[in-house]
This record gives structure tokens, C-alpha cells and sequence, in this order.
């Protein structure tokens, strides 16, 4: 408790204190005009003027971008205001525990890491499609609910694509480990950025641990626009193979190169699902928020023979485990593939990969095929 409970918030009764943290408190409480119980959340005004408005203006700015969203996979906002030096928003109450409790533990099974991240891609599209781009999704703002129904929560650094509604641009807002290259860079950037930092929470609850770390800011920032992530399968065998092709597209560092929608990540996730309730698992040997996976460095180029072709992990690719679910040219096309350097443990090494048909290679296979069969028909005649 933090002393004496305030009596209301506008007209919310308040019941008991349910939390709190650095900015302000999370009451629950009671709205006597339908009477429905809710969760007031609140935030301390203080401090200079403009920092007053400052903060205000994005608790606000949370309140009108998850408040005109309705979906079952986001949080529900009832209502807004301020009382003196506090602005409190009325909001339904979830019962459950944060994603990243879970991650903590270890206690997700890759079935219901998949079904969760397609909850949240899917509630993520949703918002896309209505102007609103989240910016901050991570373990923290992921609520998994008793019935195991999953909300996303704290819209507070959201941009909404709307008139009359600024955001803030030249500030690195959102949380460096989960951010998308292009966010943390200062560049203009869409949904896909939601994408990369959700591909970054499915990383996370496959394998206990986040694919990028890094001592301080700079090394985290550094990881995240250099360091080529390990396969899921990699750092948990017995994952199936349509994890790390679903997983590599998801973390591109090229937007471009990434699901284009939320909506395609979330279809590709269920999709995937068949596989993943039959793989057969390794549990996780322990799982913390420190817990780190290591990124193979980059070798130093090397030749492979005298005036040969000299090794550049860039360009070099590696064949991945098939997977029924990507095993055609139009799905391996679409995802791409990694680096070689992702996984040293996947022992073959692909050719470079051919953008178009080599017709006269195929011409000559053919003709020697037909002309064996010709001469095995007319020996055996």
C-alpha cells in the first residue's frame, strides 16, 4: 500500500489499491452508474510545468489510441480525466500475469508461444489498419489472462496516424531490446517495426532468452543493427524448422524484407501451428531475463582455394532444415533465408541462389535423361 486510498476518481469509487509503480498507482474500483468494477490507472502530474504537460499529454495520448480500439486481444479504455494533480484513466481489469513472468519461469510450451504471438499479430493488424502503431511491444505490455485470452496493454508512446495528433519524433521512445533497427535509428517507420519487435517476444518465449543483449545502450544498439540471431532451433532443439524461417523474416533488419503486414505474420504463425504441436521439444534448461543466446561473429574473410571465390558470411547462405509449410520456390522466395553465419551447427552450405531459371542447364539434363530411357528401352527390346 502507499498510505491512505484515495475515495474517487471523477465518478469511480475506489475499492483497493492493486499496484503501482515509478509514475503513479493502479486502483481497483468501482463505476456506480452501471456498477462494473474497473481498474483506474494513474499518474502523478509533477515537476516544471512543461514536463506536467509533457506527461500528460502521453497518458492522454494512450487513453485515445487504445480507447478507440476495439478488439478482444486489446486492452478495453472506459474512460479519461483528471483530478488536481493526478490523471487517471478507467480501464477494464485483467486477471492474469505479465508475458514476461511467464518468459521468466519458463512455463510457455512453443504451441502457446506460437497461439499468443498470432493473438498479438492479430490484434497488432487490427491497429494498423486504424492509424495506431504501438512502438513499445515487449513481455511487459503482454497480459496473459486465467482463460489464457492475451491483451495488449500501455498504448502511452503509441503513434496515432490522425489529425490534430503529435508525436514525438527525434526521441528514442519504446524499450532498445525489443526495438526495430529503423526505430532505434531515428528513421521514419510503420507496423512493421511492431512486427520486428513482436518477432523479437516469439524469440524470447521459444527460447528464454532475448536475441538481443548487450552491457549498455550502445552495445545493445550496436547488437541490434549488426548481430545475426541463431536460429529458435538452434538454442532449443526439436523446434521445427517452420519456426526459424517464420522467426528469421520476422527480424530482418531491412523493413522491406520483413512481413509487410502484422496480418501476414499472424497468418503464418497459425499456419505453423500443425508443426509445432508435433515437434518434440527440448525444455528449456533455465530461463531469466539476463539469459543470453550467443551470435556467432563474423570471421574474417578467408579464400576458399588459390584464386578462388573468397568466403563473405553476407552473401553466403545456409540451407535450412526443410519444412513442409516453406518447402515450395514462392514460400523460400518470400522468406528468404539466413546468413551462414547464423548457425554453424546446420552443417550444409547452399550456393548462392539462383533468380531465375538456367534453361539451357535444364535442356541438357532433360536430353540426357530421355536419351538413358531411349537406350534402356531398346536394349531391353
Amino acid at each position: 500500500m502507499t498510505g491512505r486510498l484515495p475515495e474517487s476518481f471523477g465518478r469511480f469509487v475506489v475499492i483497493e489499491e492493486i499496484g503501482h509503480g515509478a509514475m503513479g498507482v493502479v486502483y481497483r474500483a468501482r463505476d456506480p452508474m452501471i456498477d462494473r468494477v474497473v481498474a483506474i490507472k494513474t499518474i502523478t502530474l509533477a515537476g516544471t510545468e512543461e514536463e506536467r504537460a509533457h506527461f500528460e499529454a502521453r497518458f492522454q495520448q494512450e487513453a485515445r489510441a487504445a480507447g478507440g480500439l476495439s478488439h478482444p486481444a486489446i486492452v478495453t479504455i472506459f474512460d479519461y480525466g483528471r483530478e488536481g494533480d493526478t490523471a487517471f484513466m478507467a480501464m477494464e481489469v485483467l486477471e492474469g500475469r505479465e508475458l514476461r513472468d511467464l518468459i521468466r519461469v519458463g512455463g510457455i510450451p512453443p504451441a502457446e508461444a506460437v497461439e499468443i504471438a498470432a493473438r498479438v499479430a492479430e490484434a497488432l493488424a487490427f491497429a494498423h489498419e486504424r492509424g495506431v502503431v504501438h512502438r513499445d511491444v515487449k513481455p511487459g505490455n503482454i497480459m496473459v489472462l486465467a482463460d489464457g485470452r492475451v491483451k495488449i496493454m500501455d498504448f502511452g508512446i503509441a503513434r496515432l496516424d490522425a489529425p490534430g495528433v503529435k508525436t514525438a519524433t527525434g526521441l528514442l521512445l519504446g524499450s532498445p531490446r525489443y526495438m526495430a533497427p529503423e526505430q532505434a535509428a531515428g528513421e521514419p517507420f510503420d507496423g512493421r517495426a511492431d512486427v520486428f519487435s513482436l518477432g523479437v517476444v516469439l524469440y524470447e518465449m521459444l527460447t528464454g532468452a532475448a536475441p538481443f543483449s548487450g552491457n549498455d545502450i550502445p552495445q545493445l544498439m550496436y547488437q541490434l543493427m549488426n548481430a545475426v540471431v541463431p536460429p529458435p532451433s538452434r538454442a532449443r532443439p526439436g523446434l521445427p524448422a517452420v519456426l526459424d524461417y517464420v522467426v528469421a523474416r520476422a527480424l530482418k533488419k531491412n523493413p522491406l524484407e520483413r512481413y509487410a503486414s502484422a496480418e501476414e505474420f499472424a497468418k503464418d504463425l497459425r499456419e505453423s501451428l500443425q508443426e509445432v504441436e508435433k515437434a518434440r521439444v527440448e525444455p528449456l534448461a533455465g530461463a531469466g531475463d539476463e539469459a543470453e543466446v550467443p551470435v556467432p561473429a563474423a570471421p574474417s574473410p578467408k579464400p576458399e582455394a588459390p584464386g578462388g571465390p573468397v568466403f563473405k558470411p553476407d552473401n553466403d547462405l545456409i540451407a535450412l532444415r526443410s519444412s513442409p509449410r516453406f518447402d515450395d520456390v514462392e514460400g523460400l522466395a518470400r522468406l528468404a533465408v539466413l546468413p551462414l553465419e547464423a548457425t554453424r551447427s546446420l552443417p550444409v552450405a547452399a550456393p548462392p541462389r539462383r533468380r531465375r531459371v538456367d534453361l539451357q542447364f535444364v535442356t541438357v539434363v532433360a536430353g540426357y535423361v530421355l536419351a538413358t530411357g531411349v537406350a534402356a528401352y531398346i536394349l531391353l527390346s
